[in-house]
C-alpha cells in the first residue's frame, strides 16, 4: 500500500514537472508574437529593458525567463500572461492581404510579409516573401522543416553543400538541420511561399 502511495506521489510529481517544463518553453511562442508586432529581438529588448542576448537565448529556448521578465515582455508585446498561456483561440480561417503584416526580420529583401495573425501558438507559419535580383535569406541550421513554393521568377536553394533550383510552379522541402540559404541570383523578380514548421521567421 506505501509502495503504491509513494509511486503515485512521484507519478502527479513528475507529471508536473513536466507541465512547469512544458509553462517554460515559452520562446516560439514569444518569436511569433514578436514578429507579428513587426519587431526585431533589439527593439523588444529595448520596449522591455532586457538584452538582446536574452531575448535571443528565450526565443530558443536556451533559457527561461523569471515571472517579472516575462511580464514585461508580454506587456511590450500588448498582451498579458492569461491570454499569452490560453493560447490562440478558435476563430477565423480564412485570410486576406489585410491580415499580412510586414516582418523587419529578413530586411536583406524586398518583403517578408507574415500571413496568418498570431501564429507564436501555431505549429506553421507561412510567409510571402519577395526578392528582388541578387536577393537571399540565410538561416543556420536549427529544429524544423521547411517548405517553399515559388510563385513567381526562380530561386536558388543552398543546404548544407548542395545546391538546387526551382522554377515558378515548383518548390523545395528541407529539414532544417543543416544551414540553408535561398536566393535570387537572377535578373527578374521571384515571389514564393515560404512555410516553415515550428514557427521559426
Amino acid at each position: 500500500m506505501g509502495d503504491e502511495v509513494e509511486h503515485e506521489e512521484k507519478s502527479n510529481r513528475t507529471g508536473m514537472s513536466r507541465s512547469v517544463e512544458s509553462m517554460l518553453r515559452v520562446g516560439a511562442r514569444i518569436r511569433g508574437l514578436r514578429l507579428s508586432h513587426g519587431l526585431t529581438q533589439e527593439e523588444l529588448a529595448h520596449r522591455s529593458n532586457l538584452t538582446k542576448g536574452f531575448i535571443s537565448q528565450l526565443e530558443r529556448d536556451l533559457t527561461s525567463p523569471s515571472l517579472e521578465s516575462l511580464l514585461e515582455i508580454l506587456e511590450a508585446l500588448d498582451t498579458d500572461i492569461v491570454r499569452f498561456f490560453q493560447g490562440h483561440e478558435e476563430g477565423r480561417i480564412a485570410f486576406g492581404p489585410e491580415d499580412s503584416r510586414h516582418a523587419a526580420t529578413y530586411a536583406e529583401v524586398s518583403a517578408f510579409e507574415l500571413m496568418v495573425p498570431g501564429t507564436a501558438n501555431r505549429n506553421m507559419e507561412p510567409a510571402l516573401v519577395t526578392m528582388e535580383a541578387g536577393e537571399s535569406i540565410y538561416e543556420d541550421a536549427h529544429a524544423g522543416e521547411e517548405f517553399g513554393y515559388v510563385l513567381e521568377g526562380k530561386v536558388q536553394i543552398t543546404y548544407g553543400e548542395r545546391r538546387a533550383k526551382a522554377k515558378r510552379g515548383e518548390w523545395f522541402y528541407f529539414a532544417s538541420e543543416r544551414n540553408h540559404r535561398v536566393a535570387n541570383p537572377y535578373k527578374k523578380r521571384a515571389k514564393l511561399l515560404w512555410v516553415s514548421t515550428p514557427p521559426s521567421f
